[in-house]
């Protein structure tokens, strides 16, 4: 049957609108949460439906068939079998709007994606896929306000979900959520190790599949496909569509342009074969649209509110410096690559939303211990070679790469370029932060910008990693961070869980939520905190409540 809707397909290579979407939640809700039948003699649906990189006129759908029995994810095994798609306005699919055919093969590990088109702008779709007789769960998806719109949004936000740490009931709390235009992921979301290797085995809460290092193609798929079991996975991804980078660990432990502190060639082969895997099973797992060079650095527009820059952080950066070095100055090192900071730069000026958001998978922020008056900060790290901004405690993250930062900061100010959010996971911690211009005289000295940071959904912070009660040691150590980096408002050195971020044209506000318990699969949600700018400030305040 034709469609009216422009469909490309490939396998891989509010605001409150919201009475109407709320209602439609609830419609929605038994065929979201089916199960779904294991057909033993043939294909089902068993990693769920995805939807991801909405636009105003269309989205990115995906899924993944299972064949036959032994077509398991890795396998290489189970014969082309052709998948149907449908979208349609309402959750029983009375009103189909488009509908296509595409072809799930070995090649891609049998997922597939529909770029779907013509779509009206701000709107809610149901989506769904079958072969023969058998369907997958229903989806829900939202496209994008049209490019001049002024529409309020609301983004959830995550990071840093390992699977053996816990459960990821961030996820389904954000799933329950009828108020999202789309959740954005911003690195992490599964982990290379081993088994038992982090955290250690006395404290891992499921196992890891494969349970060795994953290296190759196989490896990759089989644990993308593994964490597409979660119940609470395929919540999120059949409730809202994904905006999603990567960082590190959808390849190994501090990748950069050349390797990874988490692969030995001698014993793992070469670093461009494992990362080709990685890259591969990403895009082919992902409801992520492959962007420039391979990579996942792109940038999204929701109406005239707010444009969003999407980072690449690992696959152009040079290798991390030693602790303590100076060769964090150096301006020949780079965390994004020449292009790559080139287009961010080029997109930010030319930008004429409201808001700046920039999607980055490590802290910008410059964080250092020790408070010296910079009369003598300056010249002490000229003599020790140390970084001018102060000892960087994690050079993984911009703090090893002072220059790249200088420059983004100037360009900010120079071209005044006011609004500029950047929206930060990775460090296991929550966040609130004005972005410096000069950190040791701040705040004397000007903010060019303001940064929300989340904290994981399971991965270790603090008071897991020293195996103390949560406030034992972290009291003091966020006093001792936030005397000496006066631009951190707040930080939550102890907890899990994830963000929920509300843009209007008067400010971007970040409402910090917990989860009581991440070795509790049934864990509550809180709310912590909020934090926010407001228009043409640049400086991060605290709220007094979430918004409603």
């Amino acid at each position: 049957m034709t469609s009216r809707l422009h469909a490309d397909i490939s396998t891989p290579s509010r605001r409150t609108v919201v009475k109407a979407a709320a209602a439609g939640a609830a419609l929605a809700a038994p065929l979201l949460a089916a199960p779904v039948a294991r057909a033993a003699d043939g294909p089902a649906f068993l990693h769920g439906v995805a939807s991801g990189d909405p636009l105003p006129d269309g989205v990115l759908l995906w899924t993944r068939v299972t064949p036959t029995a032994e077509a398991v994810p890795g396998s290489g095994k189970g014969p082309d079998t052709p998948v149907s798609w449908e979208i349609a306005e309402d959750p029983a699919f009375r009103t189909v709007v488009g509908r296509g055919t595409t072809t799930a093969s070995a090649a891609s590990d049998h997922t597939v994606k529909a770029d779907v088109r013509g779509l009206r702008p701000a709107s809610a779709y149901y989506f769904r896929f079958f072969t023969g007789d058998a369907y997958s769960p229903v989806g829900r998806t939202r496209t994008a306000p049209a490019a001049d719109a002024r529409e309020e949004l609301r983004f959830g936000v995550v990071s840093c979900a390992n699977w053996e740490a816990g459960w990821f009931s961030a996820y389904r709390h954000l799933a329950a959520r009828a108020d999202l235009d789309a959740v954005l992921h911003l690195g992490d979301y599964l982990y290379e190790y081993r088994t038992g290797e982090y955290p250690s085995a006395q404290y891992t809460v499921r196992p890891h599949q494969p349970a060795h290092e994953i290296v190759s193609l196989a490896d990759y798929r089989t644990r993308h496909g593994a964490h597409k079991t979660d119940d609470d996975v395929r919540a999120m991804h059949a409730a809202h569509p994904l905006v999603a980078i990567w960082d590190d660990h959808e390849f190994a432990n501090d990748a950069w342009s050349g390797g990874a502190e988490n692969h030995s060639p001698d014993t793992e082969g070469a670093w461009a074969a494992r990362r080709d895997a990685a890259k591969q099973a990403y895009f082919e797992w992902m409801p992520v649209r492959p962007s420039i060079a391979g990579t996942v650095y792109r940038r999204l527009r929701f109406g005239a509110l707010a444009d969003l820059h999407l980072l690449d952080l690992r696959s152009f950066r040079s290798q991390q410096a030693s602790v303590g070095s100076g060769a964090v100055d150096d301006p020949g090192r780079t965390i994004t690559g020449r292009a790559q900071l080139d287009w961010l730069k080029s997109g930010l000026a030319a930008s004429n939303a409201q808001w700046k958001l920039v999607g980055t998978s490590v802290m910008i922020s410059p964080v250092a211990f020790g408070s010296l008056p910079t009369h003598l900060l300056a010249p002490l790290a000229e003599l020790l070679g140390l970084p001018k901004e102060g000892l960087a405690i994690n050079v993984d993250q911009w703090d090893g790469y002072t220059h790249d930062r200088k420059e983004l900061i100037s360009h900010l100010r120079e071209r005044g370029i006011k609004d500029t959010v950047f929206l930060t996971g990775d460090i296991h911690m929550a966040w609130a932060n004005d972005v410096p211009v000069t950190a040791g005289t701040y705040p004397l000295s000007p903010s060019a910008a303001t940064e929300f940071v989340v904290t994981s959904v399971t991965s270790d912070n603090l008071d897991d990693i020293l195996h103390v009660a949560p406030g034992t040691l972290s009291t003091v150590a966020e006093g001792a961070v936030k005397a000496a980096n006066r631009h951190v408002k707040w930080l939550d050195m102890d907890s899990h869980g994830y963000g929920v971020l509300d843009v209007t044209a008067e400010r971007a506000q970040m409402d910090y939520y917990v989860i009581s318990d991440r070795t509790d699969r049934n864990a509550t949600s809180a709310w912590e905190r909020s934090y926010r700018t407001r228009t043409g400030t640049q400086r991060a305040e605290r709220a007094d409540a979430p918004v409603k």
